[in-house]
């Protein structure tokens, strides 16, 4: 498994004001769609592609395009959501899929409780959005579902990770073609595995309701 931080000051910059408990939620919501763009840029680094030949309005030249499949982009419901527009944004072509993953709050075990997906994912190249890498519960499962269905590779974009949640990951998903997108490796879980420093609920400061 790879880990990648994205190293740029307009990273860091979002990234504080997403982090400050008074940004509201507009603000919240606009500013994870920025800084998904800046990871999406990074994240799609190794992106399939093939010669495409085209026309300009002075002549015939070759160009890139996306190679066939294109990309699958699969939020993990509910914050991921919050994450999908920035990512096609910058890839509109891309399919979307949709896995619902939710951590029961006893055990800390993720749980699946609805999916949009194709049934075979032979070959696919698959981005999954999850906007807090905590436990690495979720995340993890998420991986697991998409490589059963065929997945080639998996690249996941978060926002923020616990190095107890990257650490599983890697335990669990070695000599996986997995990749990791950040903006940051936080300090430590607290008591009840939330990030710190953190930013909070990122589905709560996203849609401004409790779960």
């Amino acid at each position: 498994m790879r880990v990648l931080v994205v190293d740029h000051p307009l990273v860091a910059h979002k990234l504080t004001v997403l982090r400050q408990k008074e940004t509201s939620s507009p603000v919240f919501r606009l500013l994870t769609e920025e800084l998904v763009t800046l990871l999406a840029y990074e994240a799609t680094r190794d992106v399939r592609v093939e010669p495409t030949e085209i026309e300009t309005p002075v002549t015939r030249t070759m160009g890139t395009g996306l190679k066939k499949p294109t990309p699958l982009v699969v939020p993990i419901l509910r914050a991921g959501l919050g994450m999908l527009e920035g990512m096609t944004r910058l890839v509109p072509t891309a399919e979307v899929g949709f896995l619902g993953m939710a951590r029961n709050e006893e055990t800390l075990e993720a749980i699946t409780y609805a999916e949009r997906l194709p049934d075979d994912l032979t070959g696919r190249q698959v981005f999954v959005l999850d906007p807090m890498l905590a436990t690495g519960g979720t995340l993890r499962e998420a991986i697991k579902f998409l490589f059963e269905r065929g997945a080639a590779d998996v690249t996941c974009i978060c926002l923020l990770a616990a190095p107890e949640g990257l650490d599983k990951l890697t335990e669990e998903l070695d000599g996986r073609n997995v990749t990791v997108v950040l903006a940051s490796i936080d300090e430590r879980l607290d008591e009840n595995a939330y990030i710190v420093p953190g930013l909070g609920d990122a589905g709560d400061r996203l849609y401004g309701i409790a779960d």
